[in-house]
């Protein structure tokens, strides 16, 4: 394994453990964010972790949106 490659899996084990957010990550990495979300899929990390707070938001904005399910 070289340098740069271990750069690289240790970005993208930082970013899944949370401990880096992306742009610092790729930055480690010395990728650009695209190449970076790259790496992430090749180990079959995700790319982006949706919360249950970030789901209900989504669901909210889209009742508003589309005036469907419960209104409040």
């Amino acid at each position: 394994m070289t340098e740069k490659e271990a750069l690289v899996e240790i970005a993208c084990r930082l970013y899944d453990a949370g401990t880096l957010h992306m742009w610092p990550a790729a930055q480690l990495a010395g990728l650009t964010r695209d190449e970076f979300c790259s790496e992430l899929l090749k180990r079959n990390l995700p790319v982006f972790r949706i919360t249950e707070e970030d789901f209900q938001q989504d669901m909210l904005a889209l009742d508003r949106l589309f005036g469907v399910g419960d209104p409040k």
